[in-house]
């Protein structure tokens, strides 16, 4: 049996000082949703749209065990403006398997980014940031993720342990259902240390300071029959988005 590691929970008003210190905060539910401002049953209002994701086809080992949708937005003066669809594109120096592509996915669902919860995510997430790095405005792209046993083995990380080449990415665990495995691990950028555990109450939260540590999570396989695991995304730029200067 394989052990299953507690996540080192960070109190809300330590935030600040362990994104500084180690690089990474985890938060339970009931502080993520006193960050947004927002219930636990507003954030539960979000969850059904993650049945409706589409399939990643830029996959290069050939799996189908990815579904997704993107969406960008700016925050700037306390305010959340999507901008229009755009592509999803990451350099090869921060994504060895999938950087370099340009690559479209279906945008996430209008009736879930006018829900107060999505806007107040957002703000609450922009102000933490902002603590730690004062800027005008921060470029968000929202990704939906469902990893799925269809294959047999779904890998929530396929490019492995990486930085996403932002400032600040938020990784916020919305559902496991019959897997195991999905293991978190956060290691330092320029360090031996490391971490492990295991997300798994659904609107947990992991923050992380990107240029500090890089990030993993582990494949995952069904328990009986099918199984997934399902998350929300979100990376912080203060310089724009990536690919706005390349070409």
């Amino acid at each position: 049996m394989v052990a299953s590691f507690t996540a080192p929970r960070t109190t809300p008003d330590g935030v600040d000082s362990a994104l500084r210190s180690r690089g990474y905060a985890v938060l339970a539910p009931g502080d993520v949703a006193a960050l947004a401002g927002v219930s636990l049953a507003e954030l539960d209002a979000l969850t059904p749209s993650w049945d409706n994701l589409q399939l990643d086809h830029y996959l290069k080992d050939g799996g189908n065990y990815r579904k997704r949708r993107h969406s960008c937005f700016i925050v700037e003066d306390g305010e959340v403006q999507q901008v229009p669809h755009r592509v999803h594109w990451q350099s090869l120096d921060y994504n060895a398997l999938h950087g370099g592509m340009q690559r479209w996915f279906e945008p996430v669902d209008p009736t879930v980014v006018t829900k107060r919860a999505w806007t107040k995510l957002l703000l609450g997430l922009a102000d933490v940031f902002s603590a730690a790095m004062p800027v005008p405005r921060w470029h968000i792209e929202a990704h939906q993720f469902r990893i799925d046993t269809s294959d047999g083995l779904g890998r929530p990380t396929p490019e492995g342990a990486h930085r996403d080449g932002v400032d600040f990415v938020a990784v916020l665990l919305v559902a496991r259902h019959g897997i195991k495995g999905g293991e978190t691990r956060v290691f330092q950028a320029n360090g031996p240390d490391g971490q492990r555990f295991t997300l798994e109450q659904p609107w947990s939260m992991l923050l992380l300071d990107d240029a500090k540590v890089i990030h993993e999570s582990t494949p995952i396989q069904p328990l009986d029959g099918f199984g997934f695991r399902d998350t929300l995304v979100l990376t912080f730029r203060a310089a724009g988005f990536q690919g706005d200067d390349e070409g």
